[in-house]
């Protein structure tokens, strides 16, 4: 995976190899700066001595996760016809995991104790709803939190990075007013995008598989659960996805005389028809206010319809994941280096001004720690710790939870590790409220080494070797891998 890098004053340059990372920390003409996601910053060169490449970031805003995707773009111009095409390579790939739900339960938990409060010591306090009017643009916490995390995020990336725009999906991509200047009328809903948002929305729900048999290796249609012949409308709420034998088996029969022979599977479709529009909900009241705190970083901002990234997703051949359907976003003909590991980004927060916790009736159960730091650690520092014998002997990557006897428990990729003395634990990187996972799904690597940890340079290598000496022009220029 390409390493970021950054000048001798901090400034963004190229990503660079991490065979090239490696080469310049063990000549010592580099030094770690992050370790995830993974940077190093020169201590010889400087950003106005280097060439820059195009660099685009791209969003695919969800309401539970956010695939973002920073890719390098070129413009082709075909001598002959003069049509611009628009090949783009991954260079790093993340998915930015929300905590939209907890905030929410911490706000439910919270007004009832202020109700208990005041109920108890102010009875007969007057009401004050009617003079807090909300500001114009106000958005619930839940859903304030997921515009500025992302909005968080990609400043962080562009510190890191000299990205030159962002694109984001967010509207309607009207590929037949392209193709067809005089359409008009229903013909728009009957074109290469027709159903484009109800199908993705649909293979979502049902988790893009049969309703009625669980397949997912097959061909899957729109199925109305009632059918049109006894009254069924085409409300999403009366849609389901089902295999072509389910759906030609079921024909107008009604769902429950259908899956009469499986109870627990209609009870799951039946729950599933009347699960709610949440997520979608979320996504729809947060894109514009994401897309104007996208305007304020003074780069060119550019939107694509859901639409438009599933249909290059297809053509491209892409799998599913929520970063490279960022990488597909807007316009796209060609998409190479795709297949990398994707860093998972979850918002865990910073901790909380609460010091007890409460039973299931609301009476406290015990008191936390009073300080925060035990040993040196803080809880949501990354850790590396090494347990030379025992039932956990290994090596333990992950984010730390401290205790106040010195026990800790870290939670690694796939697993929390408990009861890990503070003695084997080494710190990598001080709490940002956020924790780092790679994705098991696309990378396949053992415990000892993940993308971006780099081994310590070597002190006896030459500080200079093969690299390219100061006067050659093509010094500045750090090509990705």
């Amino acid at each position: 995976m390409p390493v970021f890098v950054l000048d001798r004053s901090g400034q963004p340059l190229m990503p660079c190899s991490e065979k090239r990372a490696r080469l310049l920390l063990a000549r010592h003409r580099a030094r770690v700066h992050r370790l995830l996601p993974f940077a190093i910053r020169l201590i010889d060169r400087r950003a106005a001595d280097c060439a820059f490449q195009p660099l685009q970031l791209k969003l695919d805003p969800g309401s539970k996760t956010t695939g973002v995707a920073l890719v390098r773009t070129v413009e082709h111009i075909d001598g002959a016809t003069g049509e611009v095409r628009i090949e783009a390579a991954v260079l790093n790939l993340f998915d930015l995991v929300h905590r939209g739900r907890q905030i929410s339960a911490a706000l439910i938990q919270r007004a009832a104790f202020r109700r208990r409060r005041r109920g108890a010591n102010l009875r007969y306090r007057a009401p004050r709803f009617n003079n807090r009017p909300k500001p114009a643009g106000w958005l619930a916490p839940s859903l304030q939190h997921r515009v500025d995390t992302t909005a968080g995020l990609v400043s962080r990336l562009r510190r890191l990075a000299p990205i030159a725009s962002i694109a984001e999906e967010l509207v309607r991509f009207d590929m037949q007013a392209l193709e067809s200047p005089d359409i008009a009328g229903a013909s728009y809903q009957q074109g290469t995008l027709a159903g484009y948002e109800v199908r993705e929305y649909l293979l979502e729900k049902w988790g893009r598989a049969c309703a009625y048999c669980g397949d997912k290796d097959t061909p899957l249609n729109i199925d109305h659960v009632q059918s049109r012949a006894r009254g069924g409308s085409n409300r999403v709420s009366n849609l389901a996805i089902a295999c072509i034998p389910c759906n030609q088996t079921k024909g107008t029969q009604d769902i429950r005389e259908f899956l009469a022979h499986d109870p627990k599977r209609l009870e799951h479709v039946l729950a599933q028809l009347k699960r709610s529009l949440k997520d979608a909900a979320a996504v729809n009241a947060t894109r514009w206010a994401l897309f104007t705190a996208l305007k304020t970083t003074g780069l060119p901002v550019t939107t694509g319809s859901g639409g438009l990234t599933k249909f290059n997703r297809h053509v491209l051949g892409i799998p599913k994941t929520h970063a490279l359907d960022a990488a597909c976003v807007g316009q796209v003909d060609a998409l190479s280096d795709w297949r990398k590991p994707t860093l998972v980004i979850k918002c865990a927060g910073r901790g909380s001004y609460q010091r007890t916790r409460l039973d299931a009736y609301g009476f406290p159960r015990g008191y936390l720690m009073r300080s925060k730091s035990i040993k040196g650690f803080r809880t949501g520092d990354s850790v590396c710790a090494d347990v030379p014998a025992g039932k956990k002997a290994g090596r333990h990557i992950g984010r730390v939870a401290v205790r106040r006897t010195g026990s800790f428990n870290i939670q690694t990729g796939s697993a929390v590790v408990q009861g890990i003395s503070h003695r084997h634990c080494r710190l990598i990187q001080r709490a940002d409220g956020y924790g780092y996972t790679w994705s098991a799904v696309q990378f396949n690597t053992g415990k000892d080494q993940l993308p971006g940890f780099l081994p310590r340079p070597d002190r006896t290598a030459s500080p200079r070797g093969s690299l390219r000496e100061p006067n050659d022009p093509g010094r500045g220029i750090h090509r990705s891998s």
